[in-house]
């Protein structure tokens, strides 16, 4: 059971805060639903949100610009947040890259973070099934799509591939693309799963090179002015995603759009959001609609 902590309503539609206890987590979670006013009617898909570093369940909500796109489409979003919270753990809430707010989409296997740490079975596996029981008549059992940003592109680029059946498409912001090879995903691995080689099972690189799920095509959007795109920093490297991409005879194809002058931020994905509205409501066969 899921209980509402608030409710708006947004371009016809309504959007919901929500709390439950997570059994794979062991802790309460915060997730918000955004319903289309389509949804009054009919059922309608559903695109997961994942959020990056630092982020809750309301950055995307409050600062993305989703919902005209979403209510003109009739797709309905769902925003997890980024980690458990509220769990004693030593070191969990030192820095800001590494425990609260950066579950880094894994189910840890370290003795120390295993006990909550699950967002991989959390976002895959028990949050789909709490949403589809929760709004049962209002979203269409199965039919999703994935996406993200930063941390959270990287999730939605791996937890795409390794469940090539469950999403209809698969986009990202800015995603993390080779976390193997970078100081963000070695720290993660590292402390959630013991080691960098752990980490491969959930590197998109990787995961192209063993994809065999059917023909895959993902939207990527990345920043030109991002902090994290070069230098001591080079936290993203979507060059090797394309290079892993090219090297799949087809299977998995990329549309890397670099887009000039802009960086990380929200301010960014609000710019093409609706780029990825329309492609992930596409792919799911929404309706046309014009967005005013």
């Amino acid at each position: 059971m899921a209980a509402v902590k608030s409710k708006v309503k947004l371009f016809g539609g309504v959007l919901q805060r929500m709390t439950h206890t997570s059994k794979v987590c062991a802790c309460d979670m915060t997730f918000a639903v955004y319903l289309p006013p389509q949804a009054e009617t009919s059922a309608v898909p559903v695109l997961y949100w994942l959020s990056g570093l630092t982020c809750t369940d309301e950055n995307f909500s409050q600062k993305a610009g989703f919902a005209r796109a979403a209510a003109a489409r009739g797709l309905a979003v769902v925003m997890p947040d980024t980690s458990p919270r509220g769990v004693t753990i030593e070191g969990a809430d030192d820095t800001w890259d590494f425990g609260s707010g950066a579950g880094f989409y894994v189910d840890a296997t370290e003795p120390k973070w295993a006990g909550h740490y699950h967002m991989y079975s959390y976002v895959t596996e028990e949050l789909p099934a709490l949403v589809e029981s929760t709004f049962a008549g209002k979203l269409i059992a199965g039919k999703k799509s994935i996406s993200g940003h930063s941390m959270g592109g990287h999730g939605a680029l791996t937890l795409g591939m390794k469940n090539p059946t469950a999403y209809s498409s698969i986009s990202a912001f800015a995603p993390i693309c080779r976390p193997t090879n970078c100081p963000w995903g070695t720290k993660a691995f590292t402390g959630y799963l013991g080691s960098v080689e752990a980490g491969m099972a959930y590197d998109a690189c990787e995961l192209v090179k063993g994809y065999s799920g059917p023909p895959l095509k993902i939207l990527v959007d990345q920043g030109a002015a991002d902090n994290f795109l070069t230098g001591e920093a080079d936290q993203l490297q979507p060059n090797a995603l394309v290079e892993a991409c090219a090297a799949s005879n087809g299977r998995v194809a990329v549309e890397m759009r670099l887009q000039e002058g802009y960086d990380h931020s929200y301010y960014f994905i609000s710019s093409f959001i609706d780029d990825h509205i329309h492609f992930h409501a596409d792919a799911l066969g929404c309706s046309a609609a014009e967005v005013n």
